[in-house]
């Protein structure tokens, strides 16, 4: 786990109601969304810099388009106070968003990341933040994904899912992390 964060901003990607409703596949991580929140509390706690993302579909009759109930964000999740939002239309929240430009007026060198989906949006932004010259921090158990169909009449579970983006980001693009490792160094960087 890195020590230094420092210049480090945390990136909730779409941590949206939609992906509860019945149009979705199953998801696997029913710790989700109490992750995410512990981590939210923990980065403002510590006076931290957070930038929400936030899927504004533009597909006809999308649940996570603006006008639906599914693209508000999840209890508890979303801006407080001034912390910024970044609206995206594609897997990447830097696509279409002046997300880097914000980055770097920032100082960050550093991008602690989690949401639904592991191997789409979350992972789309992992891997752009690092061709972007980021460091680039997974928090593997705050995401999320669902099955997916194999092409051929079966279903990939979701925890394999997972496991095989987590896998590929982190040989090439992520450190990965836990949401407790995660807290405790920021802990214990708060107390140093």
């Amino acid at each position: 786990m890195p020590s230094d964060l420092t210049n480090a901003v945390l990136l909730p990607i779409d941590m949206q109601k939609a992906f509860d409703g019945p149009s979705w596949p199953r998801r696997w991580n029913k710790a989700v969304d109490a992750n995410g929140l512990l981590l939210i509390e923990a980065w403002r706690a510590a006076g931290r810099p957070i930038i929400h993302v936030r899927h504004d579909s533009v597909e006809p009759n999308s649940s996570l388009g603006p006008a639906q109930p599914g693209n508000a964000f999840r209890e508890g999740f979303g801006p407080k106070g001034d912390e910024p939002l970044v609206t995206k239309s594609v897997n990447s929240a830097f696509i279409g968003t002046d997300l880097d430009l914000r980055l770097r007026r920032l100082g960050i060198d550093t991008i602690v990341a989690f949401g639904i989906a592991t191997d789409m949006c979350v992972s789309t932004t992992m891997r752009m933040g690092a061709n972007l010259g980021y460091r680039m921090i997974l928090v593997e158990d705050a995401c999320d994904c669902f099955d997916l169909p194999d092409g051929r009449g079966g279903t990939i579970p979701a925890e394999t899912v997972h496991a095989t983006h987590v896998a590929t980001l982190g040989f090439e693009f992520a450190k990965v992390v836990t949401t407790r490792e995660l807290a405790q160094t920021l802990t214990g960087a708060e107390a140093a």
